[in-house]
């Protein structure tokens, strides 16, 4: 009798030792369970914080990525041909500045970046009389119409060229006098632009003449978008009852001054340089007074821009 209850003791302790162990090994397995979970929700937690941040700042991406599906080609900055090949990707900064200008297959230039706008600097830089890099512009298809300008993308006084990569035909008023001189001149007063980036859209396949544009860049750490439509404003404000019925005379205010005492050296020409040096800013419109003492070139009406 003794012997049965010896044998039924180190039974009923065979069989709690066997049970405490398996508690003790599930409890392991669910430990190691949740550890794989929360290592595992974590990875997809970085993952998605890493490709946004991919997504926000483009600007950061190594060319090979930004230009994935691009070739990267070089174009003289002051080509006049107004050919473009298609998918390619070209520096349209002058000097060593890096604007870069996007084509897709139809040869139509869709995008173009810059970390950075560097104004233009004539005291170190090549610039002619007129304010520009080149005497001319490429003639891109549509800018022997009238009402077109050979626009820049980037003007020259942002530092811009003058290929076929950087040039649009746009309308003229809209250049001279509208918001794409609005902003030009914005960037300039400011002494420069980040993160700038020009979309430039079409109404369809077959031309080089853009329906619109949207020009995002950062003014003194404010993120400013200007878009507006390759017409001309002054008949969109017409249309829409904004002007009044009779013109105003612009050059009013601007028809006298003594070309002398900007004339540094007698010629009866004014240049750029000396305009600046009097103290006045670039661009010098038409309707202003030394308008008709200075050079320009391209007949758009402005002169230093």
């Amino acid at each position: 009798m003794k012997k049965k209850i010896n044998y039924l003791i180190l039974l009923l302790t065979a069989i709690f030792i066997v049970g405490c162990t398996n508690v003790e090994d599930a409890s392991v397995t669910d430990k190691e369970t949740v550890s794989q979970e929360v290592t595992t929700n974590n990875s997809d937690t970085e993952k998605t914080v890493t490709e946004e941040s991919v997504s926000e700042k483009t600007s950061n991406q190594p060319k090979e990525e930004l230009f994935k599906g691009y070739k990267l080609i070089e174009v003289d900055g002051g080509d006049l041909s107004g050919h473009r090949e298609p998918n390619v990707v070209v520096d349209i900064g002058f000097g060593d500045r890096k604007n870069y200008s996007f084509t897709i297959e139809y040869g139509q230039v869709i995008r173009v970046i810059a970390d950075e706008i560097v104004l233009q600097d004539d005291r170190t830089e090549p610039v002619t009389s007129s304010g520009r890099y080149y005497s001319d512009e490429a003639k891109v298809s549509g800018v022997e119409r009238a009402n077109l300008d050979e626009g820049h993308i980037i003007a020259d006084s942002l530092g811009g060229v003058s290929n076929a990569y950087n040039i649009t035909p746009q309308d003229s008023t809209l250049n001279r006098h509208g918001n794409q001189a609005y902003m030009e001149d914005a960037i300039r007063k400011a002494g420069g632009a980040t993160n700038f980036e020009a979309i430039i859209t079409y109404s369809n396949t077959e031309t080089q003449i853009p329906s619109s544009y949207q020009y995002t860049y950062t003014l003194k750490g404010n993120v400013i978008v200007d878009t507006f439509d390759n017409v001309n404003p002054d008949e969109v404000n017409a249309s829409l009852g904004l002007t009044g019925s009779e013109p105003s005379d612009s050059t009013s205010s601007n028809t006298s001054g003594d070309v002398s005492s900007v004339d540094t050296n007698g010629n009866g020409q004014v240049t750029i340089k000396e305009a600046k040096a009097a103290g006045f800013s670039m661009p010098i419109m038409s309707d202003h007074w030394l308008y008709p003492h200075m050079q320009d070139n391209d007949k758009d009406g402005m002169v230093g821009e």
